[in-house]
């Protein structure tokens, strides 16, 4: 006798609640034991929810997301996909009520100089950005304007930041490497997957790099190297994310800032802020 099958969609047209269950629990490698055990929840339970035939409660939801580890945005699609109301909410920054948190954003940007920070989406888009990165980034282009918004394509397109990047391959291998991670916690996101699909169409990217390497991790530190008329700038990154967030804004937000890996980048820094080098 064939095994039954999870429906593939709910009534109200999103994917059913086993189906999505089915397909992050399978992209982190883990078994339904694994998952059940977990989450706390009996394996046979967990079987019956993904193959359409127990409806599971928000409460069993919400620990079967937390034990996959789900960003709070793919939480709430499964709350959705199982006829519940979402659990988080999504407000912009701007809100009156985030007021308190944009402030701490400030705070960490401004703190950062003469160093580079700049506010990320999970989509790599560039929210906002210090001084100190528009100095640098306009001194290393010298002074041409970057034609995208997104960082990937920055760091991508051969007419953009690309060519003064001296260890490009590295630095885009770890970008592809992110990029990659992040579609996997949000494999429902169109938009992660037309941007993989869009920096792997850029010339000379290695084919191998459409395939994620399973338990290649990357280096825990990377030093980005530029080219510039000053001699070779060296920095690495740290990555700021906020510790338990209550809204998927704050969720997927991530601060991204540049710290000199060598005296002469943090004198070259140094003279931009105080307006010796342009």
């Amino acid at each position: 006798m064939a095994a039954a099958s999870a429906p593939k969609r709910s009534q109200d047209g999103r994917p059913a609640i086993g189906v999505l269950l089915r397909e992050q629990r399978e992209l982190r490698r883990m078994s339904q034991l694994d998952l059940a055990h977990e989450a706390g929840v009996s394996a046979r339970h967990l079987g019956f929810i993904e193959i359409g035939k127990a409806q599971p409660g928000r409460e069993v939801i919400s620990r079967l997301a937390d034990a996959l580890g789900l960003p709070l945005r793919e939480h709430n699609a499964l709350l959705l996909a199982a006829g519940y109301a979402p659990q988080y909410g999504e407000r912009d920054l701007a809100n009156p009520a985030m007021g308190p948190l944009s402030q701490a954003i400030d705070l960490i940007l401004r703190h950062q100089e003469p160093y580079p920070a700049f506010v990320i989406s999970r989509r790599f888009e560039v929210l906002a950005a210090n001084d100190a990165a528009m100095r640098v980034n306009a001194f290393l282009m010298e002074g041409r304007a970057s034609p995208h918004t997104n960082l990937l394509h920055q760091v991508f397109d051969p007419h953009d930041f690309r060519p003064v990047i001296a260890n490009w391959p590295e630095v885009a291998a770890k970008f592809v490497r992110r990029l990659q991670d992040e579609l996997i916690a949000s494999p429902a996101d169109p938009e992660i997957r037309r941007l993989l699909d869009e920096i792997l169409r850029y010339p000379d990217v290695p084919a191998a790099w459409r395939l994620r390497e399973l338990g290649a991790e990357p280096e825990p530190v990377l030093t980005m190297v530029f080219n510039s008329r000053a001699g070779p700038l060296r920095f690495f990154e740290t990555i700021t994310t906020f510790a338990a967030p209550r809204d998927v804004t704050l969720d997927e937000l991530r601060i991204d800032c540049a710290f000199p890996a060598d005296a002469r980048t943090a004198e070259v820094c140094a003279r931009l802020a105080a307006g010796e080098l342009h």
